[in-house]
């Protein structure tokens, strides 16, 4: 597979849907205009029926429209049956998706039963044992050939009963085969999943949805937007629909921010067609989250268009952060510096103050004058940018359209050796719902600085200003752009965890939130383990009922540990890594 050369939207500046192809999914349509699909999983044991039920039913009422539930075995898969039938008997129609990993035998039991199978193509019928060997070319096609033979029977089944698939590559769990040959990247996500779709496409199956998930937003966003290009350049029949989450995505704001900025940037550039937005927390609790960040494409599809396209100012597929000169006021701004957080002066005094001797604090008081405001369109104002010494620059107040596209704009029409100040709104003042104001805020900062743009940021949507401040900090954590506290990565609950996963991700980030820079994963099973614990330093991850393993990167250094140790032994083994401090006294 060769790198991508065509742009992966018509045009970074303005809104365009992509068009794809309808996939039906029980009574409802995934793709083909259709608006976009909100969707969930189910936390409950699959083999318990009326908790799995119950939970639906919740899920619904809460305006889900597509229910995800784990079949990890033969069993569970044949329970799915029960599931479905009681769910109709109650006159509740909405469609159920099997999730798929390790055994096509619970994928061919499932398929018999719901509306959609999720297969992830780097544990269906594909090795997993983090192995390091070349492959021969000869060796790779003998081993995509027995995959074929692996996968063809459920395809067919299917293909039989009008059912759909989704083909969800997730980041920390691709095959050794892939990862040797393409690496833990980007590409070998796309790669992995094309796999899948040929053998299907081969048979003639068109039912497919695509997702490339992972916990990083930047590695998300790059990972969709080079399947998007590698599917306009295969050509216009691979516009199968795209299914946007970012896994593992924790709870709290952490994991709001999380989402917003992976799936709303990609929403932002009219790529998706269903969303889950994956909480560690109760499943009803993601769907208002996901519910705000469909409603911001409408402020998106509605914003006026610019009057000429605009050529990306960024590397789509790879980051790299906006090269600028060093700008010197009361804070050093660019030239390589962290991206700063500007407040208000008028608060910088107080905010000083109430976040001494933390990690949060504001490093650049704003006032009026201070940046040169311009209009991006405007030739006679970026005229004045092309000579002279580096100053501070952003959009000025009362830009009619988004701060991401007009970010964009000025980002590609003034030199670079200017810093740019990100604004997340042109009409400070304006209020509104208050959960979807803060995801606003992290999908237009959050996506220009994962696109590499931004020196600092200025947050005006949030009228506190403690809580634009600490915002601030956590879109900069999330798009790995400032490392304030410990990183977390939480998988949601579904019916195969071992342990409440609430519970324990806020014990763990209790006794160990302080540890700046260190990235922990809680997984609730050896599923969403190893592989799916990408990059973090240290996983805890369900052994087994009321057992907990232990690992070091992607290694697994304690196993069985007892379910009310493990936290204690967690905080030992980061200790012994040279990576614990004490948290500082209150």
């Amino acid at each position: 597979m060769t790198p991508v050369s065509s742009p992966y939207v018509p045009d970074v500046s303005r809104y365009t849907k992509r068009e794809s192809r309808a996939v039906p999914v029980g009574p409802i349509q995934i793709g083909g205009g259709a608006p976009i699909v909100i969707q969930s999983m189910l936390t409950s044991d699959t083999m318990d029926t009326g908790a799995c039920v119950r939970e639906a039913l919740d899920l619904v009422e809460a305006g889900c429209e597509l229910v995800r539930i784990t079949a990890p075995t033969v069993k569970d898969a044949a329970n799915l049956r029960a599931i479905r039938d009681e769910l109709r008997s109650r006159g509740c129609p909405v469609p159920l998706v099997a999730d798929i990993h390790f055994k096509p035998e619970a994928a061919m039991e499932a398929a018999r039963w719901v509306d959609k199978i999720r297969i992830n193509p780097g544990n269906y019928a594909d090795r997993k044992k983090f192995v390091v060997r070349s492959y021969t070319d000869e060796e790779y096609a003998s081993a995509v050939a027995r995959l074929e033979d692996a996968f063809l029977p459920l395809v067919h089944l299917c293909q039989e009963r009008g059912i759909a698939m989704r083909i969800g590559t997730n980041h920390g769990s691709l095959s050794d085969r892939i990862l040797n040959r393409y690496g833990d990247t980007p590409l070998g996500m796309v790669e992995s999943a094309l796999e899948y779709a040929r053998i299907c496409r081969k048979a003639g199956f068109h039912r497919i949805v695509f997702s490339m998930k992972a916990s990083n937003p930047r590695i998300m966003i790059s990972a969709y937007r080079r399947l998007i290009a590698v599917l306009q350049e295969l050509g216009p029949d691979w516009n199968y629909p795209i299914h946007l989450g970012v896994t593992e995505a924790g709870d709290g704001e952490d994991g709001r921010v999380k989402s917003a900025v992976g799936i709303g940037a990609l929403l932002a550039d009219g790529i998706g067609d269903t969303i889950r937005v994956s909480l560690t927390e109760d499943s009803v609790r993601e769907i208002p989250v996901a519910e705000a960040l469909r409603a911001l494409v409408e402020e998106f599809a509605g914003a006026p268009r610019p009057k000429e396209a605009l050529v990306p100012p960024f590397d789509p597929f790879s980051f790299q952060r906006r090269h600028s000169h060093r700008w010197v006021r009361n804070a050093k701004v660019g030239g390589g510096e962290p991206v700063r957080v500007a407040v208000l002066e008028e608060n910088f005094a107080a905010l000083e103050s109430a976040s001494a001797g933390t990690e949060m604090v504001p490093e650049l008081g704003y006032r009026p004058g201070m940046a040169e405001e311009v209009d991006p369109e405007d030739p006679a104002t970026l005229a004045e940018l092309e000579t002279g010494a580096p100053r501070l620059v952003t959009v000025r107040d009362g830009c009619p359209y988004p701060p991401l596209y007009a970010f964009r704009m000025l980002a590609a029409r003034i030199p670079s050796r200017h810093p740019i100040l990100l604004k997340d709104t042109f009409f400070p003042g304006e209020k509104g719902d208050p959960l979807r104001e803060r995801l606003n805020s992290a999908l237009q900062v959050g996506a220009l600085l994962c696109d590499g743009i931004g020196d600092a940021v200025l947050l005006r949507r949030e009228a506190d200003p403690k809580k634009a401040l600490e915002l601030s900090y956590n879109i900069l954590q999330a798009t790995g752009n400032r490392s304030f506290k410990a990183d977390f990565v939480a998988c949601p609950s579904c019916g195969r965890t071992l342990f409440n996963l609430q519970e324990t991700t806020a014990r763990i980030r209790a006794a160990t939130g302080h540890l700046k820079g260190v990235k922990i994963a809680v997984m609730g099973c050896i599923v969403n383990g190893p592989g799916e614990m990408a990059d973090a330093d240290f996983g805890y991850v369900g052994g087994a009922p009321g057992k907990v393993n232990l690992y070091v990167g992607k290694k697994a250094v304690r196993f069985n540990i007892p379910q009310e140790q493990a936290v204690d032994s967690l905080i030992a083994l980061i200790a012994e890594e040279g990576k614990w401090i004490d948290p500082p006294r209150s």
